[in-house]
């Protein structure tokens, strides 16, 4: 009986280390999991409840709970839950009463970070709008196009983006689009077509409750927002009109931060930003976010103290992402059994020279083994489905592959190459396609290409991204064909790139070839101009870069190295 108590105890004494030896993340696994099934059980009973609870809902059950906390921190003033409930009610009824906005409606948002974006989220919300957030970077014609792909009826724009809306006030006044500029009194509207929603308005409206009926038709499948290319968890968020890197640190310690949220380039500017000596003093205990190479991460940490990073990888549209929940330093993920059961991805062989997935005799896709390089694709399915782009039908075929491993599937391509090493760790290797990131911004190549061939001396024009060491992303670079007879003309290529292009978006770098060198279906060959790069010494190219204050200047092989090493900052 003993002989049989101590060997059972002695099992559960050496469990713990066989399981480790077995698996040294046995621990986080198993938390992970049981996260992952409670959060699983939520929202079975969110979709299943009646009437449907939103994430409008859930704001609101938060100013039930602690009307009083603090919701919005913003530079010297903060907002209580419900400070920010009655004045999402105000804007409401204003934009009901003087936008004439109603359930159903689309609401482009064009501004800055500020607290009034929250409070117009919510108020549209509230009247069961769908709310299309802008990047207020871009202007004329990619502005327009944002119009175009959400069939907003409505914008509301802060009054010192007036400008950028005035420049395409012709082509929304054909397009029926109501404009109204938000905060200025209406003696200063002076501009035909642009009305006003003035401060006096909005704070002269009740901050009673809306009627829950005006948004009754919005449903689990109704769109809440547009993002162009969170759920509410009861705590206070510090909000920032830009980011600093040498206020950051400072912020977070006078405002008690405890979590931050990050890309890539976030935590590189904090890394390179000047040494303190209480660099180490805060209460910061973990980083969300995506983008974070192995060395700034290991940088960061090693500078600014023991903060769990949590890497995630996903895609708005996407239907497959990854969580780095185990915090291994350089992955954006780990494989897990629940992923695996709940969402069929795989990576394939990809062909980068003639950017396509490489086939097998059939004509089927070919599985990559562990530890190789591949393209991510996920099976679309009922319950892992992609949706693709509002109003941009060839956009959303262009993602989705057929036919991959049997005739008749269908999968999402996620233009990303992954690698997955024999742990299922997940690594980021390289973007394809037609978009790269540069600033934590997305770039369309097409979207640039059609402003450069505007240019009157551009007859042809590829654009891809290229890498530059110590830096996240791809900065972007264009390999141009002039038209005949014409000279490069580097004043009007600058001229038209700054009204067109965010600053993010333009060409860093033009070369010039006599003709561009096309694919069998004549698609631009982007995978060598991109190894090549903006070295001069690779080419015997016309080679140009693009200096903020000069514009485009012929590029040396000093300048070259002066940006590789970093003395000249991009």
């Amino acid at each position: 009986m003993y002989v049989l108590l101590y060997t059972i105890l002695a099992g559960l004494a050496i469990l713990p280390l066989f399981l480790y030896l077995r698996n040294p993340y046995f621990t986080q696994e198993l938390r992970y999991t049981v996260t992952c099934i409670l959060l699983g059980l939520r929202i079975n009973r969110i979709k299943r409840s009646k009437p449907f609870y939103s994430m409008l809902d859930c704001f609101l059950d938060k100013v039930k709970k602690h009307p009083n906390k603090q919701f919005i921190v913003f530079e010297k003033s903060s907002y209580t839950y419900r400070d920010v409930d009655k004045q999402s009610n105000k804007l409401a009824r204003a934009l009901s009463q003087h936008a004439s906005v109603k359930e159903g409606d689309t609401v482009a948002l064009f501004m800055g970070n500020e607290p009034m974006y929250v409070f117009i989220w919510l108020a549209l919300a509230k009247l069961g709008c769908t709310a299309a957030l802008l990047n207020y970077n871009i202007r004329s014609k990619s502005l327009l196009h944002c119009f175009t792909c959400c069939g907003t009826n409505v914008l509301l724009a802060a009054s010192e983006l007036r400008g950028a809306v005035e420049e395409v006030l012709p082509t929304l006044r054909e397009q029926s689009v109501r404009v109204f500029v938000l905060g200025e009194e209406e003696e200063k509207c002076v501009t035909e077509g642009v009305n006003t929603l003035s401060s006096s308005r909005i704070q002269q409206a009740s901050d009673q409750p809306l009627d829950a009926q005006l948004r009754s038709k919005v449903t689990l499948k109704s769109p809440a927002l547009y993002i162009y290319t969170s759920g509410t968890t009861g705590n206070t968020v510090v909000l920032r009109r830009k980011f600093s890197a040498s206020n950051f640190w400072d912020d977070c310690r006078k405002h008690k931060v405890t979590v931050i949220q990050y890309i890539g380039e976030i935590m590189r500017y904090l890394c390179n930003s000047p040494k303190k000596d209480n660099d180490r003093h805060h209460k910061v205990r973990l980083a969300l976010g995506n983008g974070l190479r192995a060395d700034t991460w290991s940088e960061f940490l090693q500078r600014f103290g023991d903060i769990r990073v949590c890497e995630c990888y996903g895609a708005t549209e996407g239907n497959v992402g990854f969580i780095n929940y185990i915090g291994k330093v350089g992955a954006i993920g780990k494989e897990h059994f629940l992923h695996k059961a709940n969402f069929s991805y795989v990576l394939i062989q990809y062909d980068t020279e003639r950017e396509e997935p490489v086939k097998d005799s059939r004509g089927f896709c070919i599985k990559v083994p562990k530890g190789e390089t591949g393209l991510l694709v996920a099976k679309i399915t009922a319950q892992a489905p992609f949706s693709g782009y509002a109003n941009n039908q060839q956009q959303t075929d262009r993602k989705k592959l057929r036919d991959v491993f049997v005739k008749g599937d269908l999968y999402f391509n996620s233009g990303d190459l992954l690698r997955i090493d024999h742990e299922g760790f997940v690594y980021f290797m390289d973007r394809i396609g037609d978009t790269f990131r540069w600033k934590g911004e997305n770039v369309a190549t097409t979207e640039v290409t059609e402003h450069l061939i505007m240019v009157e001396c551009i007859e042809e024009a590829n654009v891809y991204g290229v890498k530059i060491p110590g830096h996240e992303g791809r900065v972007g670079m264009a390999t141009i064909k002039l038209k005949d007879d014409m000279e490069f003309d580097s004043k009007a290529t600058l001229e038209h790139v700054k009204t067109s292009l965010p600053s993010y978006a333009r060409p860093r770098f033009i070369r010039i070839q006599n003709s561009l060198a096309v694919t069998g279906t004549f698609k631009h060959m982007k995978v060598k101009l991109a190894e090549e790069g903006f070295n001069p010494a690779m080419m015997q190219d016309r080679l140009y870069y693009l200096e903020d204050s000069k514009g485009y200047i012929p590029m040396t092989q000093e300048m070259y190295h002066s940006i590789s090493d970093g003395k000249i900052h991009l």
